[in-house]
């Protein structure tokens, strides 16, 4: 960051107060850290994605188990589906995507759905983890927390390649917040 930019940074918050990130300066910082780096590109979308589907199936699963919501389980024919299922089905969909080289490096819209597609497929399988090592279902069972350590552990390597460039070490900087 510029001394310019530090001192309009500081001029629009009190010291040491976080501040929203103007979209303009969150569009340059995502810029300069991703425009001509689409591997790191990538990396962002599939971690985000990563994230987002942890939280959201882990939400869903409470929601399924307490009968609130609209939510079910999946049962046709009386055969419960687990959610690694369709993680299983995206990870071999993206895997064959990019056999064929399709979402790799050439479309930037491809790029990005494909590894937010597989971060999606990775979490929704990685989620149920404890199943497929001990299989059984063990969800709500103590060894169910197999699945969120191995959830933890794959979602730190995917952070830790999207920090190694620093952006979001630069916004919270922007926002004041390092």
């Amino acid at each position: 960051m510029t001394s310019a930019q530090r001192s309009s940074v500081s001029a629009s918050s009190p010291a040491g107060r976080p501040r929203l990130v103007r979209r303009a300066e969150l569009r340059e910082l995502y810029g300069r850290h991703f425009a001509a780096n689409r591997r790191k590109e990538r990396q962002l979308f599939s971690s985000g994605a990563f994230f987002v589907t942890f939280a959201t199936v882990r939400g869903i699963t409470h929601a399924i188990r307490a009968e609130r919501g609209p939510f079910r389980n999946i049962t046709p024919g009386g055969r419960h589906i687990h959610h690694m299922t369709f993680g299983i089905a995206g990870l071999l969909a993206v895997g064959y995507l990019w056999m064929l080289e399709i979402g790799i490096n050439e479309q930037h819209r491809s790029s990005t759905v494909t590894a937010a597609a597989y971060g999606s497929g990775a979490a929704l399988t990685l989620d149920e983890f404890a199943l497929w090592l001990n299989l059984e279902d063990l969800y709500w069972a103590k060894q169910g927390r197999e699945s969120v350590d191995a959830v933890v552990l794959f979602g730190s390597l995917l952070m830790t390649s999207v920090l190694g460039r620093g952006f979001l070490a630069d916004v919270a900087r922007a926002a004041r917040l390092l």
